[in-house]
C-alpha cells in the first residue's frame, strides 16, 4: 500500500474531533473540514475504496480512511490528543499554502502545547499504517 503524507493523519484527527464520521456495516460516510462534501468509504476483507482525491486518484490512504481506520480501532491511538484538532478547516489551510501539507499541519501544532506528544503519536499511527494489510481500490 502506497503511504499517505504524515498530513493526512492531522486530518484525520480533526475529522474524529469533529464528529464528522458517520460508520454503517462496511460503508462510511466522512464529511470535509469545510463540511462542504461527504465522502464515502466502503471496505470489504482487506480490499478499502474511497471517494476522497487522496484515496481515489492518489493511491493512498486519505483522511477519511486513516480516520475510519483509527475509529474502528484497526489503529491504536492516544485519543486523549484529538480535541487540539477540532473545528480546523484543512480546506481553507491546504489551500493557503498551495497544498504543502507540512506547512498547514506546521500552522497549527506550532500553537499547542503537547506538540512533542502529538508528533511521537503520529509517528506510531504512521507505523501502524505501513503494517496494515489493506489494499487501496477504486471501487468495491
Amino acid at each position: 500500500m502506497k503511504m499517505p503524507p504524515k498530513a493526512k493523519i492531522y486530518e484525520a484527527f480533526s475529522a474524529i474531533a469533529d464528529k464528522r464520521i458517520q460508520i454503517k456495516d462496511k460503508e462510511a460516510l466522512v464529511k470535509s473540514s469545510d463540511w462542504t462534501k461527504e465522502y464515502k468509504i466502503k471496505w470489504q476483507d482487506n480490499k478499502i475504496s474511497s471517494t476522497d482525491n487522496a484515496t481515489f486518484w492518489q493511491g493512498y490512504p486519505g483522511y477519511p480512511v486513516i480516520a475510519l481506520w483509527l475509529e474502528l480501532g484497526i489503529i491504536n491511538f492516544n485519543k486523549e490528543i484529538v480535541f487540539n484538532f477540532k473545528n480546523i478547516n484543512w480546506h481553507e489551510l491546504n489551500n493557503k499554502y498551495k497544498r504543502d501539507y507540512n506547512k498547514a499541519v506546521n500552522e497549527v501544532i506550532n500553537t499547542l502545547t503537547n506538540k512533542e506528544t502529538i508528533l511521537k503519536e503520529v509517528d506510531n499511527i504512521y507505523d501502524q499504517i505501513a503494517k496494515l494489510d489493506f489494499q487501496i481500490v477504486r471501487k468495491i
